[in-house]
């Protein structure tokens, strides 16, 4: 009978690592350091390497453990190839096949925020629910979609990278990803920080913002906190792409839930008032009532994400 399994988060600077029952409780978390020199060549054998260490501390059989589930920053293939991850210097890799062989173990790989978004739908915000939209607001946005309680994946692996929908035509600076006017830049921690330095720098009124020694995503939430007229009209503007952009997704996912994490999700509902403001202006009458809630797991949604992969039928 299979009792345990193996969550792994691989980041670009730590793996998360979480060894886990087969009813989501996870028993043990650690991390090991992310080799990426020499094209990333050493990530698997480490990740092998501790989890060998760890079930012979446990005195675990291999004959109790479901497998591991590993989730990489990355496109994933339905096959659990990656055929780029630019933060590990990785090219193709063949994860399943590669950590398999190395493991004995059966394995399962997705893309970190895919496998985020089956975390928070198992365990996190999502919990109850199986169609899901998770954002991650981070230093850039990130995004994962559960149709049915399955990883929407696409053909490339690209699936739920909302972060890179196209929402304005008048942005002049390129993306990360090459194109211009990218959601990312926009609703990200670093995107929200943009607009409040324009704001700021096309008027003179007075705001608690220009008190801050750098603005950023806190900075303009803690100011609305407080009643700062001019720190609103950013998170307005905050909200109003967000919100716009979901309700476009809602049209084609139809989700029960939106979840929403990642560094900017801490400042609280009060970020969930501004993108549920518009998604409710803009949203089809059938798909309005959606609920919205924050992220719970935090930086473990990876690792648990990661278990539910080798748990699912």
């Amino acid at each position: 009978m299979k009792k345990y399994c193996f969550g792994i988060d691989v980041g670009g600077t730590t793996v998360k690592c979480g060894l886990f029952d087969t009813q989501g409780t996870v028993l043990d978390k650690w991390e090991i350091p992310t080799r990426t020199e020499n094209n990333g060549v050493n990530i698997l054998p480490d990740v092998a390497e501790t989890i060998g260490k760890k079930i012979q501390e446990k005195g675990l059989e291999k004959e109790e453990i479901a497998g591991v589930g590993i989730g990489i920053p990355g496109p994933v293939d339905e096959n659990g190839d990656v055929s780029m991850a630019v933060n590990l210097h990785w090219g193709r890799v063949e994860i399943c096949k590669k950590l398999g062989s190395m493991t004995g173990l059966p394995v399962k790989a997705g893309n970190d925020a895919n496998v985020a978004a089956l975390g928070e739908m198992w365990m996190g915000g999502g919990a109850g629910y199986k169609n899901v939209i998770l954002a991650t607001l981070g230093t850039g946005v990130g995004g994962g979609i559960i149709v049915n309680g399955k990883i929407v994946t696409g053909t490339h692996g690209a699936g739920g990278e909302i972060g890179h929908m196209h929402v304005d035509d008048n942005v002049t600076e390129a993306c990360n990803c090459g194109n211009k006017g990218c959601l990312e830049q926009m609703t990200s921690a670093t995107g929200i920080a943009r607009l409040a330095r324009e704001k700021l720098a096309s008027t003179d009124r007075p705001s608690q913002m220009r008190n801050a020694k750098e603005v950023s995503a806190k900075t303009v939430f803690d100011a609305v906190k407080e009643g700062d007229e001019l720190a609103k009209e950013v998170a307005e503007q905050f909200g109003k792409y967000l919100g716009t952009a979901l309700a476009v997704m809602a049209c084609v996912v139809d989700p029960e839930v939106f979840v929403i994490g990642g560094g900017v999700s801490k400042a609280g509902t009060v970020v969930l008032d501004y993108i549920q403001k518009y998604y409710k202006e803009y949203a089809f009458s059938a798909c309005k009532d959606a609920v919205f809630a924050l992220a719970q797991l935090g930086n473990d949604a990876g690792i648990y994400g990661a278990a539910k992969l080798v748990l699912e039928d």
